[in-house]
């Protein structure tokens, strides 16, 4: 495994089975990359982004797809 966060946090989100939305919104909060365009915006990707801009890997149980 890398020493580095992202890649850390983003296989822990992966292998957890996290929505594909909050991830790619996480990377993209965590990368400050612009949102998706309004149309293409969903909570899971919202609350990811919030999450990413704050570099908090935590919190993405809520968003674990049964």
């Amino acid at each position: 495994m890398s020493n580095n966060p992202y890649y850390e946090a983003i296989s822990k989100m992966e292998q957890a089975g996290v929505d594909a939305d909050y991830i790619n919104g996480w990377a993209c909060g965590y990368l400050l990359s612009p949102k998706r365009e309004e149309q293409r915006l969903t909570e899971a990707y919202e609350a990811g982004y919030a999450k990413g801009l704050e570099k908090d890997p935590s919190g993405f149980e809520a968003w674990v797809k049964n």
